[in-house]
């Protein structure tokens, strides 16, 4: 039973049967190809028969694996390696077909290749999943035939593999890597000119050309008998938090990912980079109700903990309750904090009817609004009206890029900071903002 389910027939020995059927045919007309038929359909019993042992006659003669990582990162490409193993004393025709998780919605993954007699071959395929989650890879199933391509004999390796697809790690450590080795520049992150002082005092050093001459310290100048100044430093140990919505408003798509999860892969790149700033992150998620709430800590592996919670996230997409929120805030949050705000309107109107939550959270807090551009009604404002009905549709899509910008000076009339970004720019933009307004001292 177990060589039954194992033994497929080639594509090709149909095109043979088809040969010998059609010599057959013919040989009604002319019966001098009767015989000629005949050893035909002998020769290809044999050469059934031959195949067939070929493949069967050596155990453990092929082997492969699929080598899963721990986790896959949300959003990423991330690369699958396969290898191959050819025990076979000649050439082998392989034809690998891996089941990949159903989100993936792929069944036509194939993967061909010949192999020499007792030849090894690796290679890498790429995955990009769009939802967190887990995911089950089925089969790896591979399919051997010889050069005669009469049958194929299936193999089959790594019954059911289960990997986690967590928030973009793989974005986090990119955003870590450049921030380490000093090329910020290259992926959009600014270098922000300082103003003013930290209230860090660090030390008191020589004079060099170019310290500014207001930071002076006289007495030490005196004691000294050269100029000398004062260092300061950034102030460390700021509590920071992410805070994402994670209601309606974010479950729309761009590029198969939600807002919420742009959100939740912004939230541990920025944790990541505040980390590493000597500040403290903390998280709070909600939307009905509060989800989670992790204090703002300064500890590495703290990042560890934001991680699982943001892997964790799973809502209903129900309506947001601001007031809810802002008593939350209120409660736990009790020194002031840079509050990073996820969250998307889609109308002025809906900005206007949680303002007044948004401006009590501003009061104690530096709240930042961040608040998403629609890019699809950006390529249909730039694309040409042809005819009437899409001059209308450009012209509501003008519309409701102008109300997005409402939004931002809405909030900027009450004092209230904003981001307005494409979803694939939130990170760069986010850190930016962070990076400004520690240079600012505006917390």
């Amino acid at each position: 039973m177990k060589f039954l389910k194992s033994i497929y027939i080639h594509k090709q020995f149909y095109i043979y049967l088809a040969v010998v059927s059609v010599c057959f045919l013919v040989s009604y007309w002319l019966p001098l190809l009767y015989p000629i038929a005949w050893i035909l359909a002998i020769v290809l019993t044999v050469l059934l028969f031959t195949d067939i042992l070929l493949l069967y006659r050596f155990k453990k003669a092929f082997s492969a694996r699929r080598l899963l990582p721990d986790k896959l990162s949300n959003s990423d490409e991330n690369a699958i390696p396969l290898t191959l193993n050819n025990r076979y004393p000649f050439q082998i025709f392989v034809d690998v077909i891996d089941e990949l998780p159903i989100q993936f919605q792929k069944r036509d993954f194939s993967y061909k290749i010949s192999l020499k007699p007792n030849e090894h071959h690796d290679f890498i395929y790429d995955v990009r999943p769009v939802e967190r989650g887990e995911y089950v890879f089925g089969n790896l199933n591979v399919y051997i035939s010889t050069r005669l391509l009469i049958v194929k004999r299936k193999y089959q390796f790594q019954n059911e593999q289960m990997v986690p697809v967590y928030p973009s790690f793989i974005q986090m450590q990119k955003y870590d890597f450049l921030a380490i080795g000093n090329h910020l520049t290259q992926i959009g992150l600014k270098k922000i000119r300082r103003i003013g002082h930290t209230s860090e005092f660090e030390q008191i050093k020589n004079y060099v050309v170019g310290d500014d001459y207001r930071t002076i310290n006289w007495k030490a100048t005196a004691k000294q008998a050269q100029l000398m100044v004062n260092q300061f430093q950034d102030e460390k140990s700021q509590p920071i938090y992410s805070v994402i919505d994670t209601g309606r408003v974010m479950k729309m798509p761009f590029n198969g990912l939600k807002l919420l999860d742009y959100s939740i892969n912004s939230a541990l790149a920025f944790s990541n980079v505040a980390l590493k700033k000597h500040d403290k992150v903390g998280l709070i998620t909600f939307s009905k109700n509060i989800e989670h709430v992790l204090p703002a800590i300064h500890k590495l592996t703290y990042l560890n903990k934001i991680l699982e919670a943001l892997y964790s996230i799973n809502t209903q997409f129900n309506d947001s309750d601001y007031g809810l929120l802002y008593a939350q805030i209120k409660r736990k949050v009790t020194h002031r904090s840079l509050l990073l705000l996820y969250t998307n309107f889609e109308h002025i109107s809906a900005l206007k009817r949680q303002l007044p939550y948004l401006q009590a959270i501003s009061k104690k807090h530096m709240l930042v609004v961040i608040l998403f551009e629609n890019t699809e009604l950006e390529t249909l404002i730039s694309s040409n009206a042809e005819d009437i009905q899409s001059i209308y549709h450009k012209t509501i899509a003008e519309k409701f890029a102008y109300e997005k910008r409402l939004m931002v000076k809405e909030l900027q009339k009450h004092g209230i900071q904003s981001i307005l970004t494409a979803p694939e720019e939130l990170t760069i933009n986010t850190i930016n903002k962070y990076l400004e307004i520690k240079a600012r001292g505006l917390l």
